[in-house]
């Protein structure tokens, strides 16, 4: 199997498969190579928090033409994986490959899971490119093509409680990375200052209370010949049976918009969190801590256009000066895509994590602020 995941989270998305029970676990750019039986595929799917997909390998070998490709996809015995009334969606990716277009690629797939469908006298499957039951992958290297199976349908990242979102909102399994990157487990206490649409939030209340992020939606291995209901069963038993109490929780979120508050606190309710998290409407610099220590992790905005710019890096030294005369003792998280960022609040980086907010490369910067903190640490890049 592979699970592809946010760049950046590789090695977090490896340590959660690990949990799940995948075995021959391989971590590369961009995801993670796993093996596990159809438990294993059922927990990664239904518990993972970083991966964007669970994909099952069904096919490899080289390639110089299209018609190479039509081979690898008709010698799959499909009728063996889905029955012929599922609708079908077949994507096409690659690196460095030759062809000369990656949607006639999978045009080429689709016709031979249709012919594959026919000669076995079975009629031939529909293709819906929106809401599809079925969802194939191919990827291509340059002399190299590999057919998955995906497993997950939806992509993973979409849980199921969110109903509306802000502007530009972090992808919920970016989100629960960079709290797992930034150590959080639901023990400490935890801020986001400028919260948005709720997302740091609600994924750090599931950490806390142990809740698996996908038992509110539903799976395309659901939709498979071989599904096993019985399994399927005593998995989601296991992970309800795993979690918490629903409590009040040491989490907090602020914004100074009360349109992002009011969105955020719909989605915690959606998201069955309700009463657990503290959300207030608040400037950034008029949040004060709860405790002797704790985190703040939060995705501040980058401006787009240079008036916006402009006016960020004149408030930057604001946020550094709130950092250090309230938070010491706590470890501030901060995704931005601003390489100037720690120069512009005039703190240093502890760590500093090259991530992907989708294709806009970013950094995680993390600074622990300590007592007297206008004392600059030493910075530990990570890359």
């Amino acid at each position: 199997m592979f699970a592809p995941c946010p760049r950046g989270l590789e090695e977090v998305l490896a340590t959660e498969l690990a949990a799940v029970g995948a075995s021959d676990i391989r971590a590369t750019e961009g995801g993670v190579g796993f093996a596990g039986d159809m438990a294993t595929l059922m927990r990664a799917n239904l518990e993972s928090r970083t991966a964007s997909r669970i994909l099952v390998r069904l096919a490899e070998g080289g390639y110089r033409t299209e018609d190479d490709l039509y081979r690898l996809a008709l010698a799959v015995d499909w009728p063996r994986f889905f029955d012929v009334d599922r609708t079908i969606k077949i994507k096409t990716d690659g690196i460095g490959s030759t062809v000369r277009s990656l949607d006639f690629v999978s045009l080429k797939v689709k016709d031979a899971v249709c012919d594959r469908f026919r000669q076995a006298r079975l009629g031939r499957p529909s293709v819906d490119t929106r809401s599809p039951d079925i969802r194939l992958q191919m990827f291509l290297r340059r002399d190299r093509a590999t057919l998955y199976l995906d497993t997950s349908g939806e992509a993973l990242f979409k849980r199921g409680w969110r109903e509306e979102t802000g502007e530009a909102p972090l992808r919920e399994n970016l989100a629960a990375g960079i709290l797992l990157l930034a150590g959080y487990d639901g023990t400490q206490s935890l801020l986001d200052p400028m919260c948005g649409s709720g997302t740091f939030l609600v994924e750090a209340a599931d950490i806390a209370l142990n809740r698996a992020p996908g038992r509110l939606r539903q799976f395309a291995f659901e939709r498979l010949r071989n599904f096993d209901a019985v399994t399927w069963e005593s998995v989601r038993t296991a992970a309800r049976l795993a979690e918490r109490p629903a409590v009040p929780l040491a989490i907090r979120g602020s914004d100074r918009d009360p349109a992002m508050v009011e969105i955020a606190r719909r989605n915690l309710a959606h998201a069955g969190l309700e009463g657990c998290v503290v959300l207030t409407v608040a400037e950034v610099t008029e949040t004060r801590p709860d405790a002797p220590s704790g985190l703040i992790v939060t995705n501040p905005p980058y401006g787009v256009r240079l008036e916006e710019q402009a006016a960020l890096v004149a408030w930057y030294p604001e946020l550094g000066s709130w950092l250090k005369q309230y938070f010491a003792g706590w470890t501030a998280h901060f995704l931005t895509a601003d390489a100037e960022f720690p120069g512009h609040i005039r703190l240093s980086p502890k760590r500093r994590t090259p991530l992907y907010n989708g294709s806009l490369a970013c950094r995680l910067y993390g600074i622990r602020m300590v007592e007297g903190s206008a004392r600059r640490e030493k910075a530990e890049p990570t890359e």
